[in-house]
């Protein structure tokens, strides 16, 4: 079978790194191809290679004449006021049936196609890029980190239609699970080599390591083979009878070599402080409701999480989760009921909105410094922060020069250099690759405080949480199964809106999941008008007060300046009524988004 993608020798450099050197790997259109390395390795640089986005220093990326390639879009191609059947249309060119079929398969119809796209959160956006990439009949599909704002329901849909597709594709992820679930053979990216492997992700790191532990046992063998024949040598080499036994020997011993095993790449060093264990009770919630001034999420919340827990939050994206979080830590007021936690617990936070406070001026390393624990060396703090990505000269950056991911992680870094009896973790696999994720993993598995974390990596959730809370439908709640039966709900409900939409149901009428979503979206885009209406406000009033400030500097009437001072106030006030409710909005948003 011909390959539909043919790297020949690419070399590629990113300013002194070698991301390509000299790779090659052949890709035929059955292939179901998951491309895996460190993060900086060059994978996305290999995409764009493969797409004719990035040229190569030297060799080729050559492509069967008949093949189409589609790429998921990692930017927003959306325009204003843009409808979703609007954007597909104007995308594809295809006629809004044509769109609305397509659309179908991610469970977008009715309703849905007509809301503003813009309104959308990243999840609902990522499944409309993905209608708009199967409008354009591929071939081959390349999806760059696919998941990326995915709940767990929609990477379940996603899932199956990659299980369905009848073409090849390509797909980077640092999500072992979902790679596992949708690839039948795996790339690695590794010192500027590509190695394909014929099986799962899983399949290729065992068989790595038993690969590499195979060649120890035969350097080892060999060594001690080299080191009789050095031994008989150094005794026979100068006697006349044995000279010529000995020269025999020495051919012997030139002949064996060693296998070059190549070391291993730094592997993270994720460190979580021991911190004194503690019994009962940890958080407590009474009839507590979480939301906004305007909107209540959900009410009626009563449950406990025990000292030594490790809680995963779920739900679909938008229900509330990060709500919930934030009301837990008092970041957001409870709407009503009350949060208690237990004696003496140290809380640490690793969530969105922490990243804008990190200190602009501080260096990583003065930033890490500063959130250790005293007893955590300084040695120890650049191992961490070069687990987290920051090595070399990359500890001297300043936080306001980093970008968002970058301050992500460094976030997250310092807070496992702290000695907290609670950490309460929104998505903390986010940036990290997969032996990062793992390390985490072995770091939180050996923390003995309590931990209440978010995550849409099923691997990550699957080795860390020991109960469950759901957050949906206006209530959140434990749920009496494990993490396993829950994903096994998921699938089954996916499972009966399939059989609905092939019987001809109309789940934008019947399904009570789906008309939350769309009140939802209603409410983002009622939300987003508001926030605008709020922004227009300001600025004029900004205007405003320049213009009575400037008034107050060229008048000599005392009784005419206290006038206008007295407006100037006014307006001042009004202003930072505004500026709280234009607040309030943007949390609104955010939860909308989250």
């Amino acid at each position: 079978m011909p390959p539909v993608i043919s790297i020949q020798n690419a070399t590629k450099r990113f300013g002194q790194k070698i991301l390509l050197d000299a790779a090659s790997a052949s890709i035929t259109d059955d292939h179901k191809v998951g491309l895996v390395g460190r993060n900086g390795a060059g994978k996305s640089t290999l995409c764009r290679a493969i797409l004719g986005d990035e040229e190569l220093e030297k060799g080729e990326v050559v492509l069967h004449p008949k093949t189409r390639l589609g790429y998921l879009r990692q930017h927003d191609p959306f325009l204003p006021g843009e409808t979703v059947v609007e954007f597909l249309m104007r995308d594809s060119e295809q006629p809004d049936w044509k769109c609305g079929e397509v659309a179908a398969r991610f469970e977008i119809k009715g309703a849905m196609l007509d809301v503003l796209v813009g309104s959308l959160s990243g999840g609902w956006q990522t499944r409309v890029k993905l209608t708009a990439l199967l409008l354009h009949d591929p071939s081959f599909l390349i999806l760059d980190e696919p998941t990326n704002f995915l709940d767990i329901r929609t990477q379940m849909l996603l899932e199956r239609f990659l299980k369905s597709y009848k073409g090849g594709y390509l797909i980077v992820s640092h999500d072992r699970g979902f790679l596992k679930q949708t690839c039948n053979q795996t790339l690695e990216l590794s010192r500027g080599k590509l190695t394909l492997f014929p099986g799962s992700i899983e399949q290729y790191i065992e068989y790595r390591e038993e690969r590499k532990q195979h060649d120890q046992r035969v350097n080892a063998a060999t060594k001690a083979k080299q080191k009789q024949l050095q031994t008989f040598i150094d005794r026979n080499r100068a006697g006349a009878n044995t000279a010529s036994q000995a020269k025999n020997k020495q051919k012997q011993l030139d002949r064996l070599e060693l296998i070059a095993i190549e070391e291993d790449e730094a592997n993270a060093y994720i460190r979580v402080p021991q911190v004194d264990p503690r019994k009962g009770t940890a958080v407590r919630c009474e009839e507590l409701s979480i939301g906004y001034p305007d909107k209540i999420i959900a009410d009626g919340i009563t449950l406990d999480i025990e000292h030594q827990a490790r809680a995963a939050v779920v739900g679909d994206n938008g229900q509330g989760k990060t709500t919930f979080l934030r009301t837990l830590v008092g970041s957001l007021e409870a709407k009503g009921g009350e949060v208690k936690w237990g004696h003496g617990t140290e809380i640490g936070v690793y969530a969105q909105h922490v990243y804008s406070s990190l200190p602009a001026n501080d260096t990583v390393e003065d930033y890490l410094l500063s959130a250790r624990d005293s007893s955590i060396s300084h040695q120890q703090v650049l191992a961490v922060a070069g687990s987290f990505l920051f090595r070399g000269d990359d500890v001297q950056k300043k936080v306001k020069v980093l970008s968002g991911g970058e301050r992500a992680r460094l976030c997250l870094a310092g807070l496992l250099l702290g000695k907290y009896n609670i950490l309460i973790l929104d998505e903390p696999g986010n940036h990290l690759d997969v032996e990062t994720v793992d390390s985490l993993c072995e770091a939180l598995e050996d923390y003995n405080g309590t931990v209440i974390f978010t995550s849409h990596d099923r691997y990550f959730v699957r080795r860390i949480a020991t109960q469950i809370i759901e957050v949906g439908g206006g209530k959140v709640t434990h749920i009496p199964s494990d993490y396993e039966h829950y994903l096994y709900r998921l699938s089954q409900e996916i499972d009966d809106e399939d059989a609905k939409t092939a019987a001809g149901g109309d789940l934008s009428d019947s399904d009570l999941a789906r008309e939350q979503r769309k009140k939802r979206n209603q409410e983002a885009r009622a939300a987003r008008k508001e926030l605008n209406k709020v922004e227009s406000k300001i600025a004029k009033l900004d205007d405003e007060r320049k213009a009575l400030n400037e008034r107050l500097l060229t008048l000599t009437d005392p009784a005419e300046a206290q006038k206008v001072r007295t407006k100037f106030t006014e307006v001042a006030e009004e202003i930072a009524e505004l500026e709280a409710k234009w607040l309030e909005y943007q949390e609104l948003l955010e939860d909308f988004d989250g």
